[in-house]
């Protein structure tokens, strides 16, 4: 890469887009440069992001779509797109920036559904929790990836769900 060609993309987390520069020697969030390192642990599916010298392990999966990932910290489970400069241009050209599956929450990995904490006709804010699953002897909230009115409800309590399969879909 010559040094005049630019490392910049666009991450959507919970309706809200960060603009991220790789070009120089620290990354740059928004126009702020910060102090982040991102390895990955060999074989698994675990990343360790080093930022501001706060330690953070990270589960990162594909998602359905290119640059889709659907990301774990903690107990804390979210949805993030990144796209860069002329992906990003192609799609706000074709119209096709945001499609159905961003209207859609599924399982991130096998489980059973715990709660139910919207209705169908609820409207909902991206972020907001709107199912708990648990897997692996663990509870996660999963998150509206963006605002929206809750058209259908697919699971119930006590309900066994598979990876990828449809939970919620806003419209």
């Amino acid at each position: 890469m010559s040094g005049t060609e630019r490392m910049r993309y666009f991450v959507t987390i919970a309706g809200r887009e960060f603009e991220v520069d790789l070009t120089g020697a620290h990354p740059v969030v928004d126009g702020t440069p910060v102090e982040a390192h991102l390895s990955h642990l060999p074989g698994t599916q675990t990343r360790h992001l080093l930022m501001d010298g706060r330690s953070y392990a990270l589960a990162a999966t594909a998602g359905e779509r290119r640059g889709r990932w659907s990301i774990g910290v903690g107990a804390e489970r979210f949805t993030a797109d990144a796209v860069d400069e002329r992906t990003r241009a192609i799609r706000e050209m074709t119209g096709t920036g945001e499609d159905v599956a961003d209207k859609t929450i599924v399982a991130p990995m096998p489980g059973l559904v715990l709660k139910v904490e919207v209705e169908v006709g609820q409207a909902v804010r991206a972020g907001q929790g709107v199912v708990v699953v648990e897997a692996m002897k663990m509870e996660n909230e999963l998150k509206a990836p963006s605002d929206g009115v809750v058209a259908s409800i697919a699971v119930q309590p006590g309900q066994t769900v598979d990876k990828g399969a449809t939970l919620i879909v806003l419209e």
